[in-house]
């Protein structure tokens, strides 16, 4: 059933109670398809967050994080450029195959869990929104994010484990967003990632950027690699495979490059590494909230499953340190506000922490390759 969103009678609410109407999810991908999103109209994203807080009254409300500023040098001569990173969690798997022991099913619902990650894409207003585990792409975040003024991209895992769960909403992917009002969308790549010559299961969107305040060119990534311990080499050849691609696209490091993913990788392991040492001058911008500069966050992700806690760092947002500065980091959740049943959880719908920075261009274009 729909929730009651008392007498509001706002066109944002038809469009919200269609996305939590279970019964109509199997035809909405064929509608929508056919729909042009510019002929919608746009909504204001204040009225959309009145509606997600109106449907999340009975929850506990959401947890406040800061954003840790990383400024090292004078003032940009342009607004920063927000980029957010998250795996979201697809609801087929935390419904059905991802065992959270720990989490009361009644959390996951998506009825009210798509109202959680709506709230947190909301509150920190990104210009760049970058996610994976999509598998309400098409039912809920196109039609929605367009609407905000977002142009949608979307590509789907080949073979998607969501489609081994019953009354699945279709494969899970990489979805990238990203304002139109400020960028102008010059190429576009869907990448199946390859390892030792082998197409595999896990995929990339790249798109070139141009950004309408500065004029400047940037290419915006995003990916998820193969999951579970065991399959280190795979990630490895996955990793090789991607950033040959984003030489190809940048032409070998000339148009700044900003890769968001779930790596399902630890710093210790080799496709880490080849990301670090990459001639395309990449840094891990979670870095820069350590002391020293050097060290990664001590977890993205933290949850419990039959086999025990599982706490791991996975998820990255890497940066042309040449060509970008990063001006600022939103701050992890602390073990005290993610509790001891960890996550996901009435207060947080995804297993991984949502990554947010704002970047800006160097003043000095020269490489420092």
């Amino acid at each position: 059933a729909v929730c009651s969103m008392g007498n509001s009678t706002s066109r944002l609410y038809s469009v919200l109670a269609k996305t939590l109407s279970s019964g109509a999810v199997s035809q909405h991908q064929d509608c929508l398809e056919q729909l042009d999103s510019a002929q919608l109209d746009p909504i204001d994203p204040k009225d959309l967050l009145e509606e997600c807080q109106i449907v999340l009254q009975k929850r506990p409300p959401r947890f406040q994080r800061s954003f840790v500023n990383l400024k090292k040098n004078g003032a940009s001569n342009h607004r920063p450029i927000r980029v957010m990173q998250w795996n979201i969690l697809a609801q087929a798997l935390g419904e059905g195959k991802d065992n959270f022991v720990q989490c009361p099913m009644e959390a996951l619902k998506w009825e009210e869990r798509k109202c959680l990650i709506l709230e947190e894409i909301l509150a920190y207003k990104p210009d760049i929104l970058c996610l994976q585990e999509v598998d309400h792409y098409f039912d809920t975040f196109e039609p929605l994010l367009s609407r905000l003024g977002y142009q949608c991209t979307f590509f789907p895992k080949p073979w998607s484990p969501c489609l081994d769960v019953e009354q699945n909403n279709g494969p899970d992917g990489c979805a990238l967003f990203f304002l139109k009002e400020r960028f102008e969308l010059i190429n576009s790549a869907n990448i199946r990632l390859t390892a030792m010559k082998l197409k595999t299961n896990q995929v990339a969107i790249a798109q070139t950027l141009k950004c309408h305040e500065t004029g400047r060119l940037f290419c915006i990534a995003v990916t998820h690699l193969k999951a579970r311990m065991g399959w280190e080499t795979v990630r490895s050849a996955q990793g090789c495979d991607l950033l040959q691609n984003l030489k190809n696209i940048t032409q070998g490091a000339k148009i700044p490059l900003i890769i968001c993913g779930d790596f399902n990788a630890e710093p210790t392991e080799e496709v880490y590494r080849e990301f670090s040492n990459s001639s395309l001058n990449l840094n891990s911008a979670y870095k820069l909230l350590s002391p020293d500069g050097q060290s990664e966050p001590p977890y993205t992700t933290w949850k419990i499953r039959p086999s025990g806690e599982c706490r791991h760092t996975l998820d990255y947002i890497w940066y042309s340190q040449h060509a970008l500065n990063v001006n600022s980091a939103l701050g992890l959740l602390t073990e005290e506000q993610i509790g001891p049943n960890r996550l996901p959880s009435f207060n947080y719908p995804s297993d991984h922490l949502s990554l947010v920075c704002d970047f800006s261009f160097n003043q000095d274009p020269d490489r420092l390759l």
